[in-house]
């Protein structure tokens, strides 16, 4: 979990990641020059997520840029928050006329979503979707064995009690009095409540771009009801079968892809300081926003500390946030970017 060695008797120094500007907006320009359209990078390390901060990033972003014909969006992440994306989304497409995702590598859940508010997604050999039917981690979820809250799916819940109605005996309890003992009543409810919000933001967001009802209501359930596992990886043809406006990715621009993937993978490396056992700092880059000359990411800046009789990690002297990198007139400068 932590990266830093402590030298006896000394604070040690917090490690920093690299921030590597001048060479991610030279993969940028090269990329831009092949398209015909601007790009937009969106990129979450392992620990980021599709969140409603990042709505706000983008804003700054597009509204710096202006509106255009026709954006290129490359998309990295594992997922986040399915809100999140229908604002992300309705945000890009009051900025363009015609939107294109660029998925080289994984692009699951809240990021699947995002990337259906898109014309046409251009997909890799590596690129895959996945189901975006709604997980959730409700405060009165059970815990695991470090004392966090796990996240419940009412897909689950569903299998659960299809089992039990599948190898019932007469003499066998309602299933839902062995699930309370469990799973509070109320993570029930607002699981079966999570799944009817990811069908509507799947229809809310394929609706920006196509106006078949029937098309709509078929890629909206396929990808919130077919997959026995909400990771499964739907690969480019699986992505045609649903319905989607999904093609190949040429060589050329998926290699420069996996390029800046591997630049900011070495600007969201770990960066975690050990003070003692139970103490350590994160500096960590969780999240990038990228086009040409602007770059914003953000930056975890944060003590956590063990609490022993709790079992759990809390978090202390936050002072995580955005920073903006904007290139004018030949000279960098940076900012903090601030959102109450």
């Amino acid at each position: 979990m932590t990266d830093s060695k402590p030298t006896a008797g000394k604070t040690p120094a917090l490690k920093q990641p690299p921030v590597l500007f001048d060479r991610t907006q030279k993969l940028i320009k090269k990329i831009d020059g092949m398209l015909d359209g601007d790009l937009i990078t969106y990129w979450n390390n392992p620990g980021g997520s599709v969140c409603s901060n990042d709505v706000m990033g983008f804003y700054q972003m597009l509204e710096r840029t202006g509106p255009k014909k026709k954006l290129y969006l490359f998309l990295k992440s594992n997922g986040g928050n399915g809100q999140a994306s229908l604002r992300i989304v309705s945000l890009l497409r009051r900025y363009c006329d015609e939107l294109v995702a660029l998925i080289p590598l994984e692009c699951a859940s809240a990021a699947t979503m995002i990337a259906l508010g898109a014309d046409k997604l251009i997909m890799g050999p590596m690129a895959y979707l996945t189901a975006v039917d709604t997980s959730i981690t409700h405060k009165l979820s059970p815990v695991d064995r470090d004392n966090n809250r796990v996240s419940v799916s009412l897909d689950a819940l569903n299998r659960v009690i299809k089992l039990w109605r599948d190898e019932k005996d007469s003499h066998t309890d309602n299933p839902y009095q062995s699930l309370f003992q469990h799973i509070h009543p109320l993570v029930i409810g607002d699981a079966d409540r999570s799944n009817s919000l990811s069908v509507k933001l799947s229809r809310d967001i394929l609706s920006f771009h196509i106006e078949d009802g029937a098309a709509i209501e078929k890629i909206s359930h396929a990808l919130n009801t077919w997959y026995p596992s909400h990771s499964y990886p739907i690969i480019l043809r699986e992505a045609q079968a649903v319905g989607l406006n999904a093609v190949e990715m040429d060589s050329e621009t998926h290699d420069l892809l996996l390029d800046l993937n591997e630049v900011y993978s070495e600007m969201g490396q770990r960066a975690t300081t050990d003070f003692d056992t139970s103490k350590y700092h994160n500096n960590e880059i969780l999240n990038i926003i990228e086009t040409k000359n602007l770059q914003l990411y953000y930056q975890v800046d944060k003590d956590w500390q063990y609490i022993t009789e709790e079992r759990r990690w809390k978090g202390l002297n936050d002072n995580s946030g955005w920073r903006k990198l904007e290139l004018e007139k030949g000279k960098v400068s940076k900012s903090r970017f601030h959102i109450s």
